[in-house]
């Protein structure tokens, strides 16, 4: 079945004009082809919006749609009206939709799209990189960057002090001009004013207008205990400021956790591996483990075989989210002496002479567990 196109959108069959515009925008821009490179299925969802607006956003074709769904548009099916029909697009490009609409621009920085409609300014992206231990503690961290900041002489506005804005004679101080396109008209950013529905009599001379310059700027951000890497957090109107007075977009910090020289991670555990004597692990004892922040006691039953794991609950890492902590596993590696004296190693033979151990160097249940490769 061909999919409907208020459903596409996500809107009721009663949307007004405006509501099926910010839906299209909504779905366009999570789904248009620059913020996913190579994703034929956000590709396809992409033409498919594109292709259910250009209908629902042009009264007359959207009552025909009402009234016969897309047969209205297939000529095969007696539709006379061109447009899209079945799985092709027949219409206009979906990227000549997407661009007269939000004024093209191209997605760039972040990933914030070029909204010349309200000139909205780009999210921007940094990223961090911290210690394990940091990240198990958290920590402030000021955090360098250059973003567009408003401009000092104009305040923002883009006008040269004591300059007057008159209305723009293109759009009407709309911001917006109406184009034909054949059998359908759209919507597009005044191509004079940039969307602002203004003129600015007098250019600030600094920022060339625009009401804002490129400077080094510098944000403390609180890093929370459990961040891993891949972790991003925003930083709300940190990123760059808008065109004249517009809001500023986020900063995002996507964050590293260097590697550890003793603790390995895996989610909210840690693990590593401690060196235990052969005595100790044989007869039993007491042994000091480290942990992320100080150190635990960790005793040793008798007959501890090396690989052995032990879990110690809470001592892991903290949740970044929710109230469990992990667990620190600690793997016992057997020590074998590479030098012995003379005194070790006669005790160690006569230790051997009484295990019978030169008879049968290998584990006799071992060695009966795998029998069939011993003839």
């Amino acid at each position: 079945m061909a999919d409907d196109y208020y459903t596409l959108l996500g809107v009721a069959k009663s949307a007004s004009a405006d509501e099926l515009k910010k839906a299209y925008r909504k779905k366009a821009m999570e789904f248009h082809p620059d913020r996913n490179p190579g994703n034929k299925e956000a590709e396809e969802k992409f033409k498919k919006v594109s292709r259910a607006y250009e209908v629902l956003g042009d009264e007359a074709k959207r009552r025909l749609y009402d009234q016969h769904g897309e047969a209205a548009f297939d000529p095969n099916m007696g539709g006379g009206a061109r447009g899209p029909a079945g799985g092709g697009f027949r219409g206009a490009d979906p990227r000549d939709i997407f661009e007269q609409m939000f004024g093209g621009g191209g997605f760039g920085g972040f990933g914030g799209a070029s909204e010349s409609q309200d000139d909205a300014g780009e999210d921007l992206r940094v990223d961090l990189k911290v210690t394990l231990g940091e990240a198990a503690e958290g920590v402030e961290r000021k955090i360098p960057y250059r973003k567009h900041v408003a401009c000092a002489k104009c305040a923002g506005s883009g006008a040269e002090p004591g300059s007057k804005k008159s209305r723009c004679p293109t759009c009407g101080g709309q911001g917006q001009v109406v184009r034909s396109n054949g059998f359908f008209q759209m919507r597009q950013t005044c191509p004079s004013c940039g969307g602002q529905g203004e003129r600015i009599d007098k250019p600030c001379k600094p920022c060339s207008g625009e009401g804002r310059t490129v400077a080094e700027s510098t944000v403390s951000l609180r890093i929370p205990p459990g961040v891993d890497t891949g972790t991003k957090l925003r930083s709300s109107g940190n990123g760059s400021a808008g065109r004249r007075g517009s809001p500023a977009g986020d900063l995002y910090v996507y964050i590293t956790v260097l590697e550890h020289e003793l603790f390995e991670r895996d989610g909210d555990d840690l693990a590593c591996s401690v060196p235990v004597k052969f005595s100790v692990a044989a007869l039993g004892g007491k042994i000091v483990v480290p942990k992320l922040k100080g150190k635990t006691n960790l005793n040793i039953p008798a007959g501890t075989q090396g690989g052995t794991i032990f879990r110690l609950r809470g001592e892991g890492m903290p949740p970044l989210r929710g109230s469990t902590a992990g667990d620190l596993l600690v793997r016992v590696d057997i020590d074998v002496p590479k030098k012995m004296t003379d005194k070790e190693k006669e005790a160690l033979k006569a230790y051997a002479a009484a295990c019978g151990d030169e008879a049968a160097p290998v584990s006799e249940s071992w060695r009966s567990k795998f029998k069939k490769f011993f003839p």
